[in-house]
């Protein structure tokens, strides 16, 4: 690997022709200018500069010529980063948390409009169950969250309604009893519906099936281990949803709820949530949150 150091060097003498003259440009003593281009031609295996008889100008030997080449390039590259470096403001880190279920193509989609716009902002994201989203949130381990609750359960920065739906597998043509579940772990506003219905009508049921990963479920749906309750962007083309008339009611609406930390936000994390309040607002998750009314 050769040093940038030495490559200007002799660059400086290959340019003015002249040990003298190269010491100027690089601000060093003529004598330090001939080391470091003894130490230029044992790295490199080969001799890199001559000089004419004729006048006494210093020129690049044929390998000095190839190699004088390439300095130019890697010195240039080498300008061109430092210049960046000195330019480039620090990146400014913002720890957003998601439910493992808010993922797919329209929050990547998200996430990269993000990036567009703030490009000096590093985005953590973590995804996770609404119950701990929100104790990291209060632990000030997060900025924001974007997570599923029970309507106007709270503060928040914004809010949009989520219309569930019972779902089936689509093979499944009476649903057992009692009732087999397939449900995110305890805490979920989707699980606590599901139970809190079967209760109140009275139905018995059994968890046939727990996962903190919506693949998981949705699967499980598929295969017919189980019913559960979904957002209506999460039903597949193997489900069916289920109807009043089969004994399973229209749950009650969620909501998806954009929530900061507590205590004063930072300029940056303000900016940011603004951005998603409004790109969640403008439709761009409207299938995956399956609202109503927009």
């Amino acid at each position: 690997m050769f040093d940038v150091e030495l490559l200007r060097t002799l660059l400086a003498v290959a340019d003015t022709g002249s040990f003298t003259l190269a010491a100027n440009r690089v601000h060093r003593t003529q004598s330090t200018v001939s080391q470091q281009i003894r130490k230029l031609e044992e790295a490199a295996g080969h001799r890199l500069l001559r000089r004419e008889r004729a006048g006494g100008v210093i020129l690049p030997t044929q390998e000095g010529e190839v190699l004088l080449g390439y300095a130019r390039r890697i010195v240039d590259i080498s300008r061109e980063a430092e210049t960046m470096m000195r330019a480039a403001e620090p990146l400014e880190t913002i720890r957003l948390g998601v439910p493992e279920d808010f993922a797919g193509h329209r929050l990547t989609e998200l996430l990269s409009g993000l990036a567009r716009s703030f490009p000096r902002v590093r985005l953590d994201v973590t995804s996770g169950l609404n119950i701990e989203l929100s104790r990291q949130l209060a632990a000030r381990e997060l900025d924001l969250a974007i997570v599923k609750r029970h309507p106007e359960s709270g503060p928040c920065i914004a809010r949009w309604p989520e219309r569930l739906v019972w779902v089936a597998g689509r093979k499944v043509k009476e649903v057992a009893e009692p009732v087999p579940l397939a449900v995110f772990p305890s805490g979920c506003v989707y699980r606590g519906y599901a139970i809190e219905m079967l209760e109140t009508a009275g139905r018995r049921w059994r968890i046939a099936y727990a996962s903190q990963s919506l693949i998981g479920i949705q699967a499980a749906i598929s295969s017919g281990l189980g019913i559960s309750i979904l957002s209506q962007g999460a039903i597949l083309p193997g489900h069916r949803r289920l109807e009043p008339a089969e004994g399973f009611p229209e749950p009650p609406q969620s909501e998806i709820a954009l929530l900061a930390k507590s205590g004063r936000l930072e300029v940056v994390v303000e900016d940011v949530a603004s951005y998603l309040e409004h790109q969640m607002g403008t439709g761009i998750l409207k299938g995956l949150m399956s609202v109503d009314g927009g």
